[in-house]
């Protein structure tokens, strides 16, 4: 019964499950192995339906269960056949111990523990015989094995050393994380303050720059009107000012000259006359410049 059950989900594709057999044999034969395991186990087969479904389950679990049954038997009957072999052997070896005397009930107690003690290590370390070769090359199996648990268990060390490390740092990391989480939600107030304060300065900004761009078409259209291009700028006007200074200085002694031809008479007798007079003007203001130089001498004689 055992067997039918670890067989369940391994089925198996046979020719007879191919269609090889009819389904008539295939009943009887899933029946007669059944009846086989529920007798084994003492119960009496339960009623159930046969479908065709269920048949060729129960046709694989029965194919797997009497290939597994005979393997079985195999093998066991080879442990049966070893085992007669060794109590054979046994008791050749108990027959050849009593002829010279070495019975188990004529040796001292200490030498049966001993004895005793050396089977079990050999049975402990899975070797046929108690001969030393036999013992140090399982010890030096064992060896090997050890060292290499060895190996592993450093190997495991170091790793167990490194996560914890890891562990260690995700531990400080998460405390850093939930300290600056903490201080965050405290900020959030603050932060909602200085938000708020920053939506009303922003729509006041919002509004000035409205009446900004208001202010800035009304002039560029006044600018517009007046005649003025992007061409006359500050620096432009600066310049063209300079230019006007230097004419106005290259210039101002031709006016100057201008203007005392225009305070002369505009008839040519009376113009020769008023330069007659300002000859003598001239001469007289010579003379008195004169009078006033040589008045100045004598007093500092």
């Amino acid at each position: 019964m055992n067997e039918m059950i670890s067989g369940v989900g391994e089925p198996v594709v046979t020719d007879a499950t191919k269609g090889g057999g009819s389904n008539a044999a295939r009943i009887a034969e899933v029946k007669a192995w059944l009846a086989a395991q529920f007798d084994a186990a003492g119960k009496e087969v339960p009623d159930f339906e046969y479908t065709p479904r269920s048949i060729a389950h129960l046709y694989n679990l029965a194919t797997v269960s009497q290939a597994k049954t005979q393997a079985a038997n195999i093998v066991a009957n080879d442990f049966r056949q070893k085992a007669a072999e060794y109590r054979s052997q046994a008791a050749r070896i108990r027959e050849i111990l009593e002829n010279v005397g070495l019975a188990q009930e004529s040796l001292p107690s200490n030498v049966v523990a001993s004895a005793q003690i050396l089977a079990n290590v050999a049975n402990l370390l899975n070797i046929r015989d108690t001969e030393l070769s036999s013992f140090l090359v399982a010890m030096g199996d064992i060896s090997l094995r050890k060292t290499g648990v060895d190996e592993k268990r450093a190997k495991v060390h170091k790793e167990s050393k490194t996560l914890l490390e890891y562990t260690r740092k995700a531990i400080a990391r998460l405390t850093y994380l939930k300290r600056t989480l903490a201080q965050l939600e405290d900020d959030v107030a603050p932060c909602d303050a200085q938000m708020e304060n920053w939506k009303t300065n922003l729509g006041v900004m919002a509004s000035k720059e409205r009446q900004y761009m208001q202010q800035y078409n009304n002039y560029k259209a006044l600018l517009n009107r007046v005649g003025y291009t992007p061409e006359i700028n500050h620096g432009v006007l600066v310049e063209m000012a300079e230019h006007r200074k230097d004419l106005e200085k290259k210039t101002k002694p031709i006016l100057d000259t201008l203007r005392s031809y225009q305070d002369l008479p505009p008839d040519k007798a009376l113009a020769a006359l008023a330069i007659e007079d300002k000859k003598r003007q001239y001469a007289a203001a010579e003379k008195y410049l004169e009078d006033v130089l040589q008045s100045a001498l004598a007093t500092s004689d």
